[in-house]
């Protein structure tokens, strides 16, 4: 399963593992993604969400978040 955000579209950032002798090997920051339930027209509705656009849908409503997320082409 992808570990992208549906909401502000965050997706896995890549860097690197330096050791302590300064080996450098291929890493994956991940974000943190979180999968909530929320109520909108009347049914429930889930969503993989990163905590930053959970704390997004806390501050402007979850009609707006999925105005947002349809605007962009998502399927809610």
């Amino acid at each position: 399963m992808s570990r992208r955000c549906r909401l502000t579209g965050r997706g896995p950032g890549f860097g690197a593992t330096i050791s302590h002798s300064h080996r450098r090997t291929s890493r994956r920051f991940d974000p943190n993604i979180q999968a909530k339930r929320y109520r909108f027209e009347g049914r429930r509705i889930r969503l993989r969400l990163c905590t930053d656009a959970i704390r997004t849908i806390d501050r402007i409503g979850i009609e707006a978040a999925v105005a947002r997320m349809r605007a962009r082409g998502e399927k809610v």
